[in-house]
């Protein structure tokens, strides 16, 4: 492991035993330690960087306060743009950032486009004289009860938990924490262990896949002498070697709000990752509820392998960023069909997360998948009973686990040059297939038309017969 990566172990694992110490704190007091110990991580982490990370934040809030109407759209272009800026800076002869820098930037880019959203939501309930609760003060519900102060987007911006580690939350979890009647009575150890009895087994099988079969010697000359099956098969290696770094990280920050109590509601709150509650509740009996941290899931490890379609794999990976694309960049997609707005999306997702060819590589072979998937869909899984669609379905898992193997490959490799150099060692597999499957689909589906019609026209023409013998 690199020395970045034991940093960032080390967070992880102390950021555990801290939330719990902060149950114990009153929210003023729960607010500032929160945002002290986040902005004294970011400064050790980030070191002078730490400079952009303030830039975005006050850029927010200077924009959520001169126009709460156009804050969203706003936001998004600030952060998006100062984004590019972060990441171009040794162009203007500045160092480049630190990873944690990046990390924090990334992070920070979803919290300020959320929290310009939800004071744009305030202004719009307020506006309509709507009241924000009928429920009394222990009630949760969509909207803000008040406009942030600069203070507030301070503390939400460098609170330690998840700071440079994940997973994404909402301005209104984040106070909801601070406003948490009995934090002490909610779940803690017992959900905290849970999430964490498979982080040593997944870290392990990270190492083993990654000494075995290393990175780096894609890219080497060797590579190239094995036959077509070690180099399909290398790509299979190292999206699990991927995905078991992953699962690690993010149970292991999942852990640290669990820890704090950060996410915690009522399971009657139907919970969504990101976004919180999606429904209105109150808090009658603290010790009566059965509470859940669904809010700050970030992964389900089982679904995200054995899920069967290519679109659902992505609902179960990196969650509370999912929440945020699908509920900020999806409806906003200049474009109305599925495939399209799936694509804008991922192009957008592929910016956020940088401006290395193999992410937009990577990225936008998604729709093409989702696209293939939904022709044999149509025209083949339709036409099958049930014991068929089965074995359709068998088949779409295998295929649906190697086109994530093969985009994951853009992702690692980041460079266009050894993305390609890799794909088509392979003879562009997953491309080829999935253009050959949108083929197919179309064929089969323009000919089960064609049979319909014929059907339907036969029918009409006995209909006219028997009208007419009459």
């Amino acid at each position: 492991m690199s020395p970045d990566e034991l940093v960032y172990l080390g967070v992880l694992a102390a950021s555990i035993p801290l939330g719990f110490l902060f149950r114990y704190l009153s929210p003023p007091v729960k607010q500032g330690a929160a945002m002290l110990l986040g902005l004294s991580i970011t400064i050790a982490t980030c070191q002078v960087h730490t400079l952009h990370s303030l830039v975005t934040v006050i850029g927010t809030w200077i924009i959520i306060k001169s126009s709460w109407r156009l804050a969203p759209a706003l936001s998004l272009a600030w952060t998006f743009l100062y984004l590019l800026f972060f990441r171009l800076v040794t162009w203007f002869g500045l160092s480049a950032p630190t990873p944690f820098a990046n990390a924090v930037q990334l992070l920070l880019t979803l919290k300020m486009v959320s929290l310009a959203n939800e004071v744009h939501g305030f202004h719009v309930e307020k506006k309509k004289k709507k009241e924000v609760s009928s429920l009394g003060s222990s009630s949760v519900v969509a909207h803000l009860s008040r406009e942030p102060s600069l203070y507030d987007i301070m503390s939400y911006s460098y609170c330690y938990v998840g700071v440079m580690t994940g997973p994404f939350f909402r301005f209104q979890t984040y106070t909801d924490w601070l406003e948490q009647p009995k934090p002490l009575a909610l779940p803690g150890w017992t959900p905290c262990l849970q999430r964490l009895k498979l982080v040593p087994v997944y870290g392990a099988l990270f190492l083993a896949a990654n000494s075995a079969f290393p990175l780096a010697y894609v890219r080497s000359h060797h590579f190239l002498d094995h036959n077509f099956f070690f180099r399909f098969f290398y790509m299979v290696v190292v999206f699990f070697a991927f995905r078991m770094r992953f699962y690690a990280a993010w149970c292991g920050a999942e852990a640290g709000c669990i820890s704090a109590g950060l996410g915690c509601y009522p399971e009657r709150a139907q919970c969504k990752p990101g976004g919180g509650p999606t429904v209105r509740y109150s808090l009658d009996s603290v010790a009566e509820e059965t509470y859940d941290f669904k809010t700050i899931q970030n992964i389900d490890c089982y679904n995200t392998d054995f899920c069967v379609k290519v679109r659902h794999g992505m609902r179960y990976w990196n969650m509370t960023v999912q929440w945020w694309l699908h509920h900020y960049i999806y409806p906003n997609a200049p474009f109305k069909s599925y495939a399209l707005r799936a694509g804008w999306t991922m192009f957008i997702s592929a910016y956020w997360h940088g401006l290395h060819a193999g992410y937009y590589l990577s990225f936008l072979t998604i729709p093409l998948c989702i696209a293939a998937e939904s022709a044999m869909e149509a025209s083949v899984r339709a036409r099958l009973g049930p014991r068929g669609q089965k074995i359709f379905d068998g088949i779409h898992w295998f295929l649906k686990m190697r086109a994530y193997d093969y985009m994951c490959m853009g992702f690692v490799l980041l460079k266009a040059s050894d993305t390609i150099s890799y794909w088509s060692s392979i003879y562009f597999a997953v491309h080829v297939l999935a253009v050959g499957c949108m083929i197919v689909g179309g064929v089969l589906e323009g000919a089960r038309r064609g049979d319909k019609g014929k059907t339907e026209k036969s029918k009409i023409t006995r209909e006219d017969k028997t009208e007419k013998h009459r």
